[in-house]
């Protein structure tokens, strides 16, 4: 009996140290309990996540990208600067009816001494008489010039931000003057002026009418938008 039970403790001792020297040889691989691999699974769930999400830029958060305000364009809106556009047209053609019905060419009359005359006056070329003197082509070169942008401007009218007020407000004043000087260059071949500001006899600036009113002005509220406000929209 003792010499069986000493046989057993002799074999479980070798496959002890025989276990032992597998483990150490790294020739039997360690087993990870249930509860090892339910900690880990845990760890690795609780692994830190990133503070925001990015959507095709690593650098803006993609809460702040909602934040960011969407761009509405005009659309359907766009019919109220077209009516401001149609608006200066009108003044335009019929202030100039005015003149050539009621003023003589070149004949200065007084309205405000010695700052302002009604003075007929007719411009083959562009603004303040640019190319006047050319052959005749320059009045298609113009004319067709006007055309691409009322066409241009018609179309960034619908597509302009609704918020954008002041760039859709001047949008439709250079609209407006493009058109009404366009019917004088294809109507008569020549754009019909008699606004004279000067003063007395010593500085005169070049006799304009509404629709270049219309264009200069609106041109300026491009730019301040331009300057001004783009940026902020953007924010």
């Amino acid at each position: 009996m003792t010499e069986s039970t000493d046989r057993l403790d002799s074999t479980k001792l070798n496959s002890v140290e025989s276990a032992s020297t597998n483990i150490a040889d790294n020739k039997v691989p360690i087993a990870v309990s249930s509860t090892h691999q339910s900690i880990d699974s845990k760890t690795m769930n609780h692994t830190p996540k990133a503070m925001y999400v990015t959507s095709g830029n690593s650098i803006t958060p993609k809460g702040k990208l909602d934040k960011m305000p969407k761009m509405v364009a005009n659309g359907s809106r766009a019919f109220i600067w077209y009516l401001l556009a149609i608006m200066v047209l009108i003044l335009d053609q019929w202030t100039k009816w005015l003149a050539q019905t009621t003023l003589a060419f070149n004949d200065p009359v007084p309205v405000i001494e010695p700052f302002l005359n009604w003075t007929l006056a007719y411009n083959y070329g562009a603004a303040f008489s640019f190319l006047a003197d050319a052959g005749g082509w320059q009045k298609w070169f113009f004319s067709g010039l006007a055309f691409v942008m009322a066409i241009f401007l018609t179309i960034y009218l619908i597509k302009a931000p609704r918020t954008a007020k002041l760039l859709s407000m001047g949008l439709a004043l250079v609209l407006g003057g493009a058109i009404g000087n366009l019917i004088d260059r294809l109507r008569i071949g020549k754009v019909v002026d008699f606004i004279h500001v000067h003063y007395a006899d010593v500085w005169n600036y070049p006799i304009f009418n509404v629709a270049d009113i219309g264009v200069c002005v609106g041109v300026a509220l491009i730019i301040i938008d331009m300057i001004f406000l783009e940026s902020k929209r953007n924010e």
